[in-house]
């Protein structure tokens, strides 16, 4: 049990450098598009709430 707890984090220590990281300047623009997408979505969102809300004021 202990050798295949041993192999598995050997493994990980192995797949980890074959990982290839994001520079500073990339995880930068990423994080402004997952900002700016979520904000539209949360505003389009908001938009349809309330276009529903005052067509059901409107029907009752």
């Amino acid at each position: 049990m202990k050798e295949k707890i041993i192999g598995f984090f050997k493994d990980v220590y192995k797949e980890m450098n074959k990982v290839t990281w994001p520079t500073k300047a990339e995880l930068f623009e990423s994080t402004k598009v997952v900002i700016i997408v979520c904000l539209v979505l949360a505003g389009f969102t908001y938009v349809i709430d309330m276009a529903i809300s005052m067509a059901l004021k409107g029907i009752f």
